[in-house]
């Protein structure tokens, strides 16, 4: 059964976009009376059925909404700095969407080497993946926040806030899953290639980020970004 992302409904029906519709017609060759699974991206699941089958335009009866779908029992939110090559980012947002996430960053840091994302690629990537993983939260996605601004904006927003760096200013930081505690709502900072900056460390400190570790060897953003996607998952089995 396939899942189609919907976000207009027109008396009394949903309605898909016209690159959904091209996609529920054309290319998986739907038809009137044909059911199908619709999610809002909102943790809302339907089970709906083809009325209207027009390529441009198709729509959708609800027959039904599925109230007991597994959904994340916490928020993990991933600041990144965007990296130099788009693909590699792109990539790292696509892999958390399938394993889980509810917020991604992309932060303005002191060394980045890439500051703007195209957004309306990473919103048709995160779609795309959503519907994939069979998911029905669509992450939301922000960029161009300068660091200082926000690590202090998010300081209450998180019951627990790491930051994870390459850096000696903190000697021996624990593993992220080992003091990574489940159902909690979570932030987690990962640095451009050169790192953080000392300064930038020390502002996420004092703003109540606790530096963590993600292993022994040195991991490129986007790596480290998933690991810690990954890591946040399997504490919350």
């Amino acid at each position: 059964m396939h899942l189609f992302y919907v976000t207009e409904q027109i008396d009394g029906l949903l309605r898909f976009s016209e690159e959904e519709s091209r996609h529920c017609v054309k290319v998986l060759r739907l038809k009137i009376g044909d059911d199908l699974y619709l999610t809002d991206g909102k943790g809302n699941l339907y089970k709906g059925r083809v009325r209207d089958n027009n390529i441009k335009a198709c729509q959708i009866s609800v027959l039904e909404r599925i109230n007991d779908y597994p959904r994340l029992p916490y928020n993990l939110h991933i600041g990144v700095s965007p990296t130099k090559n788009n693909d590699r980012l792109e990539w790292f947002i696509e892999k958390a969407v399938e394993i889980g996430i509810t917020e991604i960053t992309a932060l303005a840091c002191e060394y980045s080497e890439r500051i703007f994302v195209k957004t309306d690629r990473v919103q048709r990537l995160m779609i795309s993946a959503m519907k994939q993983s069979f998911r029905i939260d669509l992450p939301t996605f922000s960029q161009n926040i300068p660091f200082a601004d926000f690590v202090q904006k998010t300081q209450t927003h998180y019951t627990q806030k790491y930051i994870a760096y390459c850096g000696e200013q903190t000697q021996n930081p624990p593993l992220l899953q080992t003091i990574c505690q489940p159902r909690q709502d979570t932030l987690i900072l990962i640095g451009p290639e050169g790192d953080f900056s000392p300064k930038e460390i020390l502002q996420a400190v004092s703003h109540g980020f606790t530096p963590v570790s993600l292993g022994k060897f040195r991991l490129r953003t986007e790596t480290a970004a998933l690991l810690a996607c990954s890591a946040v998952q399997v504490i919350n089995g």
